[in-house]
């Protein structure tokens, strides 16, 4: 059993702190390797080396940086079952699913080869008498990323493509559940031709992140993971000046209307819902359908689609349609979640909780369950379960499942299925959440658009990807030019204006 350590100054050295987690196979339940946790004086050494590096990265052309980029998408490509594997093995995805995790990942770092656009500044000619005015973009400085566990090659893509195509350096502390991959894209980014320093990857707990947090080296944090989470690293980070976004939970609706395909609708339910065993944030865990009619047909088509889904490890091969859950509690709170559900009075269409694989016992699996006639006062409508349960909320009218959507503490993904152009058009008017689809279940946005949701999904200003991605890890300096010929002698007092 070896330790996945830190990578620090382009290679990769062991932990000092004395203090190492477990990283597990969730599919067999075994301990595989173990990570060190970072104690304050290692952050304060991969900041101060990455502090170092920047400055000449920084110097560094934004289409020289964006080939360091470019190289590192076919590097991707190249690796990509390679980096597939180890992805599944450390979190339990299936390998259609860890590819696309990755693919996800590398379509940002796609966007970001456009650095030396995106990059440009405003010019304007003549703004006064001899005078002319420009903008620039320049970087933050180091920046630092913490990361989740249920996306452990895209979201760090996410973060650190654009810092990196900005001049900045950066920092990665990933989840400490399956730490390798971040390690390997490091690796694959120095192989690209990144200076060493320029991309770190710090491992730990609590005492990592709050030793980034309160670091005056670091300029600007990015976090996915809970609410909780997310509110504390926005409070503690804008305490400390800097410049922070944080995104965190989801309770995601799909609003199924009378004159849907209820065939397609119930086909985008199981796949939204039970995809990566409902490890994601843009996981549709409601269903509303609208009228009795409607709901009664939509469970009929559920039930048998539900019930033979595959879970397996992802060694199993392709047919299988998910895996276990990341880690041994995360398994038993999606359990206790569902016995809440049973004692709270939902009915319990499909139960999956005698599921058991054989030869995988002490794996972390959840069979698939479904909820019919869950409220929005039960603790399985309330909590964001991150499990492979679909809960289906009943709603008489459009305008009530509208209602249930807007009233969650949640904003982070919606969609809604239907036929009728007004009611997509009011629907995407109307709703308080940041990312809607229209017939499509799970509204991820492409690389060139932004990522982000409203209400307790999101904390900060600027969302991930896409040009808010640049405008984030940049600051705007704006600078007034006067080279006119004979200049006046004597000062002027008064507050200058452009004549």
């Amino acid at each position: 059993m070896g330790e996945i350590g830190h990578f620090l100054n382009g290679e990769r050295v062991p932990g000092t702190s004395g203090r190492y987690g477990d990283v597990f196979n969730p599919a067999t339940g075994q301990v595989e390797a173990t990570v060190p946790f970072a104690s304050r004086d290692e952050i304060a050494l991969a900041v101060r080396q990455a502090g170092q590096a920047q400055p000449a990265w920084a110097g560094t052309s934004p289409q020289r940086r964006a080939r360091v980029l470019m190289e590192f998408v076919g590097l991707l490509q190249r690796d990509m079952d390679k980096l597939a594997t180890c992805l599944s093995r450390e979190h339990g995805k299936t390998l259609p699913d860890a590819r696309g995790d990755i693919q996800r990942g590398l379509e940002v770092v796609e966007f970001c080869i456009g650095a030396p656009h995106l990059l440009k500044g405003e010019y304007t000619d003549s703004a006064g008498r001899g005078i002319d005015m420009y903008s620039m973009r320049q970087p933050l400085g180091v920046v630092t990323g913490i990361t989740p566990f249920n996306f452990p090659a895209m979201i760090p893509m996410w973060k650190f493509a654009p810092a990196l195509a900005c001049g900045n350096a950066f920092i990665l502390k990933p989840s400490e559940r399956d730490p390798t991959v971040p390690v390997m894209l490091a690796e694959l980014m120095v192989e690209a031709g990144l200076p060493t320093g320029v991309l770190q990857v710090v491992h730990g707990d609590k005492i990592a992140v709050d030793a980034l947090l309160e670091h005056d080296g670091v300029q600007a944090v990015g976090f996915v993971g809970s609410t909780p989470i997310a509110e504390f690293i926005y409070a503690q980070g804008c305490a400390a000046g800097k410049r922070v976004q944080c995104f965190g939970g989801a309770k995601n609706h799909m609003i199924v209307m009378p004159d849907a395909d209820l065939d397609q609708a119930a086909d985008a339910l199981v796949g939204a819902g039970f995809g990566a065993a409902g490890e994601r944030c843009m996981a549709i865990s409601v269903a509303v359908p609208v009228g009795e009619q409607t709901a009664d047909a939509l469970v009929e088509r559920l039930l048998p689609r539900v019930e033979s889904l595959q879970v397996g490890p992802y060694t199993a091969g392709e047919s299988i349609d998910y895996g276990p859950l990341v880690t041994g509690a995360a398994r038993d709170r999606v359990l206790a979640l569902v016995e809440s559900g049973v004692e709270q009075g939902a009915e319990l269409v499909v139960d999956g909780r005698g599921f058991s694989l054989q030869g995988y016992e002490e794996g972390f699996f959840v069979g698939p369950h479904l909820f019919d006639r869950v409220t929005t006062s039960m603790d399985i409508y309330k909590e964001e379960i991150f499990g492979p349960v679909l809960s289906t909320v009943r709603a008489k009218s459009y305008e009530q499942a509208l209602g249930i959507a807007m009233d969650n503490q949640y904003g982070n993904g919606t969609a809604i299925f239907t036929r009728d152009g007004d009611t997509a058009r009011d629907f995407a008017h109307r709703i308080n959440i940041g990312m809607v689809g229209v017939n499509v279940p799970i509204p991820v946005p492409l690389a060139y658009h932004t990522f982000g949701g409203w209400k307790k999904s999101a904390f900060g200003d600027l969302n991930q990807h896409g040009p808010d991605a640049f405008r984030f890890y940049t600051r705007t300096k704006t600078v007034t030019a006067r080279w006119p010929s004979g200049i006046r002698e004597g000062a002027v007092l008064n507050f200058p204006t452009i004549e």
